[in-house]
């Protein structure tokens, strides 16, 4: 199961390298500029968090329209059709079943993360609002519509509001220097470290 997943993450990170890259030197530049002009308070960590929410929304929208169009599959408009079409544990299924849940993990969590949601059906609304409009512009511009995605897609928001909510009655009852800026910032800075290093 790891290996079609990696295998599928590697090919991600291939396809859309180039446009996170000048999308950070970008972002980056125009955020700094936007501090040095207005002498705002910089803040590690919500800034790294918020250029991973853009650099997220940019890959999600090159991967779901930038692909060849798809010429082997039909319109899908029967929950569960295509879910179930798949072996357990094989390429496709990664790819397919998994893949599409994984894809809105993040942004579950990053829409509970900033509107601060306690409960699961704000971010459930904005999932299915993304996921509909994707489905949608794929139909529109030669791929298919596929409910199973979108089906996939709400479980996806749904882990990533689950992540969120966990992660945040965790923090309530760590200290306050757990809390702190500056702890939050060497957080964000080693796994900024950690995840060039792997890429």
């Amino acid at each position: 199961m790891f290996e079609p997943l990696s295998s599928t993450i590697q090919g991600v990170v291939n396809f859309t390298w180039p446009m996170v890259l000048i999308s950070t030197i970008i972002i980056v530049s125009c955020r700094v500029a936007f501090l040095l002009k207005n002498h705002s308070k910089f803040v590690l960590y919500k800034d790294l968090l918020m250029l991973c929410f853009i650099i997220y929304v940019l890959c999600l929208f090159q991967v779901v329209t930038f692909q060849d169009t798809v010429s082997w599959s039909s319109n899908n408009f029967i929950p569960f059709k295509e879910m179930f079409r798949y072996d357990f544990g094989s390429r496709l299924f990664i790819k397919n079943v998994v893949g599409n849940m994984l894809l809105f993990l993040p942004f579950g969590f990053f829409v509970s993360y900033y509107l601060k949601c306690g409960k699961i059906w704000i971010p459930l609304i904005l999932t299915a609002i993304a996921s509909c409009s994707i489905e949608t512009v794929q139909m529109i511009i030669g791929r298919v519509f596929d409910v199973d995605d979108i089906l996939l897609n709400l479980v996806g928001g749904s882990l990533g509001f689950l992540c969120y909510y966990g992660l945040s009655k965790v923090a309530e009852k760590l200290p306050d220097v757990l809390k702190s800026e500056k702890f939050l910032n060497i957080i964000a800075i080693v796994l900024l470290i950690g995840l060039i290093t792997l890429i």
